[in-house]
């Protein structure tokens, strides 16, 4: 079996960190499961978990005022789930669906952005990755845009 420092390591926001830098992580997380149609995220709700996807797909959408969610991105195995718990006010900003069963290392935002705060160069790391993060989902939602309207939004 796995140490939960190998497994925190394998994924894309932390691949390449040095040992040192995991272990911080590595005290606040734990292995979490999810069944088809568990809701990771609520839109709206306190954002506090960072979510290492290890198997499983995860419906990223926000909810219509006609009822039905819109999706803006699916994510699967290695993602990053939950960016929320970094920024005030701390409310997750999607709903994330669990579309398959999932398995996830939850990692504390509280616990996480009290060591970032503590060690600035595993704070600004941590940051810089996460910010990759935010720019995927931002590019993600663009195309989604793009696709849902079938022309230029500036048009």
């Amino acid at each position: 079996m796995e140490e939960m420092s190998e497994l925190i390591a394998k994924n894309s926001l932390f691949a390449g960190l040095p040992d040192s830098t995991i272990q911080l992580a590595v005290g606040c997380a734990q292995n979490v499961t999810f069944e088809p149609g568990a809701r990771i995220l609520v839109e709206g709700e306190p954002a506090d978990t960072l979510y290492l996807l290890r198997r499983g797909r995860v419906a990223l959408q926000v909810q219509r005022p006609s009822g039905k969610p819109l999706i803006i991105e699916t994510i699967g195995p290695n993602s990053v789930l939950g960016w929320s718990w970094l920024v005030p006010p701390y409310r997750w900003q999607f709903d994330g669906v669990a579309i398959d069963p999932v398995g996830a290392i939850a990692i504390d935002g509280t616990c996480l952005r009290a060591k970032a705060d503590a060690d600035a160069v595993f704070g600004y790391e941590l940051l810089r990755r996460i910010s990759g993060v935010l720019l995927s989902r931002l590019q993600s939602t663009r195309v989604r845009l793009l696709d849902l309207y079938g022309h230029s939004l500036d048009d």
